[in-house]
């Protein structure tokens, strides 16, 4: 059997780990022969491919990004796309693919499987740990450690001026990372996409931390939005990518301008940006990522397609794709009440 493996969508430290675990068992347990599709989808519908063996992976598990290439194709919005796939995969001898991705990546595969037939498998990724049928997704561990060390910078140098510091974090739709990374940072106010969020209060907590000697961090998800309007924030000379999604970015820089002029207190802005996807993964997140992979190609020996790998409390199970990317996981309002208390 020939397998097929690409990454899509945003890269995320883990992906490596995936493809090195993906193709040593498939080699060595089971004599499979395998194909690396360049760039995400882009690579089924061109044809571009690279041989994958053993060698190949060596020394990719401590690597950040993905030695694949990714992009956000979307094989449904090209012309001929699904056919162009098929005629690639039989040319090249792929019998079954191994996609790696987020949501974008993964409905893809859904859709080639459960209305084409086309023999599909995913793992998921996705730094912003927004995928319903998985507790974790690897890159996400790696991206909160990024921006709680961040965090831990900017205090010093915060106290050292006693000025406001925002600190901007990945996450459209999800605030986990900045739940999780403002929480282990110590974040005076941390804001989320799910609970939009009233400035006046925001302001409130900024004035409560300079009455007590200290400059405040207020951490921000890209995605937050204030309650008093629909403020969208983004490039807009970006346009959308081939899945409909606009590029967020500017709700750092907003905040601490709101917060400045409404306050009085100088306030800085520091967006993390990439360099929460970027860089060697964590411990965790080799971890993770290397089961996935060995339970996805366990899943191609199985013949268990349109499903995906996933991470219930410490078991590696799978479940249907279609059911992986019906929804997005966002970060409860209960569980985001809980850590208010910390908040001024």
């Amino acid at each position: 059997m020939r397998v097929g493996v690409l990454t899509g969508g945003g890269d995320c430290p883990g992906l490596n780990a995936v493809i090195r675990a993906v193709v040593r068992k498939g080699v060595q347990d089971h004599q499979y022969e395998f194909t690396g599709f360049r760039d995400g989808w882009r690579g089924p519908l061109t044809g571009a491919a690279v041989p994958l063996d053993i060698p190949a992976v060596r020394g990719i598990l401590p690597r950040g990004g993905t030695v694949l290439g990714s992009s956000r194709t979307n094989p449904f919005k090209e012309r001929d796309g699904v056919r162009r796939i098929r005629e690639n995969l039989a040319a090249l001898g792929v019998d079954a693919l191994i996609a790696i991705g987020g949501e974008d990546t993964l409905g893809v595969a859904a859709r080639l499987w459960e209305q084409h037939g086309i023999p599909c498998v995913g793992v998921p990724k996705t730094i912003d740990n927004d995928l319903a049928a998985t507790d974790y997704t690897f890159g996400f561990d790696t991206a909160v450690n990024i921006a709680t060390e961040a965090i831990d910078r900017l205090h010093t140098t915060a106290e050292s001026h006693m000025r406001v510091l925002v600190v901007e974090v990945m996450g459209r739709h999800a605030g986990w990372i900045a739940l999780h990374s403002g929480l282990a940072g110590g974040a005076n106010v941390i804001l989320i996409p799910e609970r939009r969020f009233d400035l006046d209060e925001v302001c409130g907590w900024v004035t409560s931390r300079f009455r007590a000697s200290y400059a405040p961090i207020v951490v921000v998800a890209e995605g937050a939005m204030p309650v008093d309007g629909d403020l969208v924030l983004k490039d807009a000379s970006a346009g959308l990518d081939s899945f409909g999604h606009v590029r967020l970015s500017g709700v750092g820089e907003w905040l601490a301008k709101e917060i400045e002029r409404r306050t009085g207190k100088e306030s800085r802005t520091t967006v993390l940006g990439h360099i929460q996807r970027g860089g060697t993964p964590s411990a965790f997140d080799r971890w993770l990522a290397t089961r996935f992979g060995l339970h996805a190609i366990a899943a191609v020996r199985e013949g268990e397609f349109g499903r995906m790998v996933a991470l219930r409390g410490t078991e590696i199970v799978r479940v249907p794709l279609a059911e992986a990317t019906a929804c997005l996981k966002t970060v409860p309002a209960e569980r985001y009440e809980e850590v208010r208390v910390l908040f001024g």
